[in-house]
């Protein structure tokens, strides 16, 4: 079974979607998906994510703007012409129909013989690991299985871009961990072309070759997953991929590539990132922060444990200091902490970042 000799690039140019007079879902946008690539539309509800899919898939059409797919203009053409295959979350499986069944259905109008049809359904469950499930039925399958079978059923049509709407959110934290990497293989082994909704930061970071991070129909920010995490450029997308802790800081003087910044007591050289002298912002990962039992009066902020919380792998702290409330992850247990005690915080490596204020 091979697909990616089909997969297509998708192309918005200057989209929009309104409702009446009063809601704008999507915005004037315009982004490339390209062939054989996975890109993640991320943001919170309402943020225009599933309506661009759905526009996509040609279940939305725009207000304005255009949308291709393989370089055709498809902007007004029905879902039946468009030649994508949509995983929803829901599953949307037969109840009555076995796994063969289901993945087989979309084939009934293939011109295919019902051998060949079965024979082409049996390649695909076998891509998704589910060879000898065929006769049962979806309410004998767990929910990953079930999910299998959805992704198995748009395989199976061999579209030019597969498209999922929150395939995982129905399944519990460990076995999505598994599937939303079971996807990113199957992806790069077929060459898919694939464009993916989720408002979990974490599953786009997995997942993704690129991220397309909406926000009130706009887009926020459009990169790699690295970029937006270490890069990110204002306070939306670092809140939203990582929860960023956001403080105010003053940046005292910057060269070509760096700047002094006064956080507090303390003084950092960072990347300045176009950021001007005066009044900022500084992002801080909640990995970025070390605790210390004893101040470094040039480089570490005093601070009063308000909370502690231990997560196994690590603990959880929410640290007081005279800049404002710090949330921060320590994996090493070095230094345990609790509510009440005075401690103190340094910054020694990455994830910090300069935003305008």
């Amino acid at each position: 079974m091979t697909i990616s000799s089909r997969s297509a690039s998708v192309e918005f140019r200057n989209v929009s979607r309104r409702y009446g007079q009063v809601v704008v879902a999507v915005d004037n946008v315009s982004f490339t998906v390209a062939a054989g690539t996975l890109v993640t539309l991320l943001g919170p509800s309402g943020c225009g994510k599933t309506t661009t899919l759905r526009m996509i898939a040609g279940l939305e059409m725009p207000t304005d703007g255009q949308i291709f797919i393989g370089g055709k203009n498809v902007t007004t053409l029905p879902p039946t012409e468009r030649d994508v295959s949509m995983v929803f979350q829901s599953y949307a499986l037969f109840p009555h129909m076995t796994v063969l069944e289901n993945v087989s259905y979309g084939l009934a109008g293939s011109g295919l013989s019902k051998a060949a049809i079965k024979d082409k359904a049996r390649d695909a469950l076998k891509l998704v690991g589910l060879t000898g499930y065929d006769d049962r039925l979806p309410s004998e399958l767990s929910g990953g299985q079930q999910q299998r079978v959805a992704v198995t059923r748009a395989l199976v049509l061999e579209p030019q871009v597969l498209l999922f709407d929150e395939p995982l959110s129905n399944l519990d934290a460990k076995l999505r961990r598994r599937m939303r990497d079971d996807i990113r293989d199957l992806q790069q082994r077929l060459g898919l072309t694939s464009v993916y909704v989720t408002h979990d930061q974490e599953e786009a970071l997995a997942v993704s070759d690129r991220i397309i991070l909406m926000n009130q129909g706009k887009i926020a920010q459009d990169g790699a997953p690295q970029d937006l995490y270490d890069r990110p450029v204002d306070r939306f997308v670092a809140d939203f991929i990582g929860g960023a802790n956001l403080l105010p800081c003053e940046v005292l003087s910057r060269n070509d590539t760096e700047a002094t910044v006064r956080l507090g007591t303390i003084t950092l050289k960072l990347p300045h990132r176009g950021v001007d002298t005066g009044a900022a912002t500084l992002a801080i990962r909640p990995s970025a922060a070390q605790l210390l039992a004893q101040a470094r009066p040039e480089s570490s902020l005093a601070a009063e444990v308000k909370k502690s919380t231990y997560l196994g792998t690590h603990w959880e702290y929410t640290l007081v200091t005279d800049v404002g409330d710090i949330f921060i992850t320590d994996y090493t247990g070095a230094i345990p902490a609790s509510p009440g005690d005075s401690i103190h915080v340094t910054f020694p490596g990455k994830g910090l970042a300069l935003l305008p204020r």
